[in-house]
């Protein structure tokens, strides 16, 4: 592991919008499988080689989540969606970057600005190579849907010892009939069962934000007590 650079910066809450949030970055080159999994059992995320996590004083509603999957049964409605999606293709293989890429990003990100108000930028190539391509090393992946030959869900995520850290997922959204969030959640859990594999890491659960409130539905599920060093041990409940 490399640490190429460690910083912190202070903004408006991306999650809570009348809050401020502290996040603590670090740049890493090369990092390493059981290095990467040390960070994420951490509460820390990935976005290329750039691995963070709130750290705010006055405020703990940012809760690391994890599926538990040895204990995780599939509902009647999950398996409706399995059973209706299972005609899409689906390919895994380290992340990628082409046009079909960029141009879903695009459309996925205007739908939600118009549903959701998610704020909008443009996204360059670079940007999402910055993001989504660089630092993936021998465990990020990325899990495309395809109908036909039409790309219409890109799945990200980091294949870990004892689980996978589900990092980003973009859709067509002219395919909502398929509940394809759900629908890449779902194979992610099954995947792991198949795997041997005991925990599906969801990211942050903020039970006042809408976007992030309905990881608690996937239960049984645990959460990251405290905020712990990478060298301390650390405990979900």
């Amino acid at each position: 592991m490399n640490l190429l650079k460690e910083f912190f910066i202070e903004d408006n809450c991306s999650y809570l919008k009348e809050n401020i949030q502290k996040t603590h970055y670090k740049v890493i080159d090369n990092c390493e499988d059981q290095e990467c999994q040390d960070y994420i059992e951490r509460g820390y995320r990935r976005f290329g080689k750039m691995y963070f996590r709130p750290i705010c004083e006055t405020c703990h509603e940012c809760q690391s989540i994890k599926i538990d999957v040895e204990n995780f049964t599939f509902s009647k409605s999950m398996r409706r969606i399995m059973n209706k999606g299972a005609n899409i293709k689906v390919y895994i293989q380290h992340p990628s970057l082409t046009q079909s890429h960029l141009e879903l990003f695009k459309k996925y990100h205007l739908h939600m600005k118009d549903k959701k108000k998610w704020e909008y930028q443009e996204v360059t190539s670079q940007s999402y190579y910055n993001s989504f391509v660089n630092g993936h090393n021998d465990f990020g992946y990325e899990v495309l849907y395809y109908d036909s030959n039409k790309l219409i869900g890109v799945d990200l995520v980091d294949m870990l010892k004892d689980g996978v850290s589900s990092i980003y997922f973009y859709y067509d959204p002219d395919y909502k009939q398929y509940s394809l969030g759900k629908l890449s959640l779902y194979n992610q859990i099954k995947f792991a069962q198949k795997s041997a594999k005991k925990w599906i890491y969801l990211g942050y659960y903020v039970q006042e934000c809408a976007s992030l409130a309905y990881k608690s539905e996937y239960k049984p599920y645990l959460t990251l007590n405290g905020r712990p060093n990478l060298h301390e041990n650390f405990e979900w409940n």
